[in-house]
């Protein structure tokens, strides 16, 4: 599968790239029409856009949940405006309608979700592994914030590393170990990073981050754009 299909073999060595990762958002942000009219307090509203394809297509909920390997409650959600679908679920929508992602977001301005505690189930947060299976990322953020903000939670086994290519000029990443111990490279500069503590440094230069112990590393990623 490809890295929207969150279970990509993205490289065939130890070293995962986040750079994979981040790529995806900066596909989504380059399309500035439909992103912009994404409601700023609330999750994509592109619930009755999405229902009127699917009955055109003469596709009941149980169909479209099956083609798009996303589950029938949350599709009823995301239909209603009661979910916050990630940048995952939308593609997977798109692709399983034969549409682009463009063209489900481009009328989603026209509509406000309702004021609502919104929940995204674990089974719906799109994760993406590297090919050696020891570093995971679980894709938190809401495609609303794309480019401003993103976060994710990561896993990574003893001798994983989470490698990067420069981001764009001004960002920066902060690092919270949640649990073991992570080696935070920044450019020339490197700090071992314990359980509790957060690295912040900047990412517009090569930077990584490395399990040389023995046990499952796990900490909180957030990366912080300028623009």
């Amino acid at each position: 599968m490809n890295l929207l299909g969150f279970h990509s073999k993205i490289d065939s060595t130890e070293i995962f790239d986040i750079s994979n990762i981040i790529s995806v958002y900066r596909i989504i942000k380059t399309m500035q029409t439909p992103i912009q009219k994404i409601a700023a307090d609330g999750p994509p509203a592109v619930g009755s856009k999405l229902q009127a394809i699917r009955k055109a297509q003469k596709l009941s909920l149980d169909d479209l949940s099956k083609r798009a390997g996303v589950s029938k409650s949350m599709l009823s959600d995301v239909e209603r405006n009661q979910a916050n679908p990630t940048v995952g679920v939308l593609w997977r929508l798109a692709s399983a309608l034969g549409i682009s992602l463009t063209d489900l977001l481009g009328a989603a301005g026209t509509e406000k979700a309702p004021a609502s505690v919104v929940l995204v189930a674990a089974h719906a947060i799109p994760v993406t592994k590297s090919n050696d299976g020891r570093c995971e990322l679980r894709i938190l953020g809401p495609i609303s914030l794309t480019g401003k903000v993103e976060w994710y939670e990561l896993t990574i086994e003893p001798g994983g590393v989470l490698a990067s290519d420069p981001h764009e000029a001004g960002s920066k990443e902060h690092l919270s170990v949640q649990h073991g111990t992570l080696l935070v490279q920044a450019a020339d500069s490197s700090q071992q990073v314990k359980s509790g503590d957060t690295a912040r440094y900047p990412a517009d230069v090569p930077h990584s981050m490395t399990n040389n112990g023995k046990t499952i590393a796990k900490a909180v990623l957030v990366v912080e754009y300028l623009g």
